[in-house]
């Protein structure tokens, strides 16, 4: 008889995902409209840096040309010359992102960013004394607009997981509520490549064992999920039953984790060394899940060749652990170091003022009895 876990899914909360819609890119067409009607790429130019740089985001005209976040500066430019390219301030960022967040202390205290452009927000008992988490969302909404002149795309749902798909169901100004009603057929029918937590990488895998929407992956066996993801297997059964009990987190605590590269080869090319920021921002991000801390202080180490070595560190306003955010910061840090010729021998990535992550922890059977 194969082992199961038992099902308990928390109906008792109401929480809203707030995202910024195209934040970076849509503060600067704020501040200038003429960027508005033009493919707008938050980046420094290619033909400034040598071909260096990452996108940090794009308005939704440059998407359309394929444009994304964490894409090289170069490609960007390839696959649209006329792009506007802005080097970005993440400073008059982080400010609006503080008032943005001074917008939800209006409603609750109970708020957990993920990076400087969203957060989670636990509604439950909120400062209005609203029994309507949709109420709270469309009035944050309303907030943000009149006071700030920026959108947002919210998800309102009974925990994270849902929250988070919802607020990127209709971006732009979006607003999507998935009841504990409506959460089976939500996922069902949700490509696989859209579930929160399943990567570029994942997704090849997953359609090598025929799973391609949420209804493929609700009619696999549990001990099968475990089988082949360990604890993400645990996670994606119940996830895709409308399951995700963890709590918004406010908690902090200081700590640091990092992941460093010697390599017998001196990196020589930008994409080299891209590849291997982002190979750097997965083990940090896997490294942070092990150990349940999310952190603001993000560390690049950079050896070169004749072993001068240099630290540089930016502190950030938003407690960060997802790998995205981890490669777009490293990466940022990496433009603004002074180009040089030299190979690259030693490579690292170190977050620290770390926060303690809450969610279950599962001991999972090493065999079967």
């Amino acid at each position: 008889m194969e082992l199961t876990f038992p099902l308990k899914n928390d109906l008792s909360r109401k929480i809203i995902h707030i995202d910024m819609d195209a934040f970076f890119a849509s503060v600067e067409e704020r501040d200038n409209p003429e960027l508005a009607t033009k493919p707008l790429v938050i980046a420094r130019h290619p033909n400034d840096t040598k071909g260096r740089g990452v996108v940090t985001t794009a308005n939704y005209l440059a998407r359309q040309y394929g444009i994304h976040s964490a894409m090289s500066a170069q490609k960007a430019y390839e696959l649209c010359p006329h792009a506007v390219f802005i080097p970005g301030s993440y400073e008059k960022y982080r400010t609006i992102s503080d008032a943005v967040r001074q917008i939800f202390l209006r409603y609750t205290d109970l708020i957990e960013p993920v990076s400087i452009d969203e957060a989670y927000l636990d509604v439950t008992n909120n400062k209005i004394n609203s029994r309507s988490a949709i109420k709270v969302a469309k009035l944050i909404q309303q907030d943000i607009w009149r006071e700030l002149h920026l959108t947002c795309s919210a998800g309102v749902s009974y925990n994270k997981f849902l929250a988070k798909l919802a607020s990127d169901f209709q971006k732009p100004r979006g607003l999507t509520v998935v009841t504990p009603e409506d959460a089976h057929d939500f996922l069902m029918v949700l490509p696989i490549e859209e579930f929160y937590g399943i990567g570029k990488k994942t997704v090849p895998i997953m359609h090598e064992l025929g799973i391609f929407t949420g209804k493929d992956l609700y009619e696999m066996k549990e001990m099968d999920l475990i089988r082949r993801f360990g604890k993400r297997g645990y996670s994606l059964y119940r996830k895709v039953r409308g399951i995700h009990n963890a709590p918004v987190v406010t908690t902090r605590e200081r700590k640091s984790i990092g992941k460093e590269h010697t390599y017998g080869s001196p990196l020589v090319t930008e994409d080299e060394v891209l590849r291997q920021l982002r190979q750097l921002s997965e083990e940090v991000e896997q490294a942070l899940a092990r150990h349940q801390k999310h952190g603001k202080t993000i560390v690049l180490k950079v050896r070169y060749d004749d072993f001068q070595t240099i630290t540089k560190r930016v502190t950030l306003r938003d407690y960060i652990r997802y790998k995205e955010d981890i490669f777009s910061q490293s990466t940022l840090i990496w433009e603004n170091l002074a180009s040089s010729d030299k190979g690259i021998r030693l490579l690292g990535i170190t977050l620290t003022n770390l926060d303690p992550v809450t969610f279950e922890n599962i001991v999972l059977p090493l065999w079967e009895k």
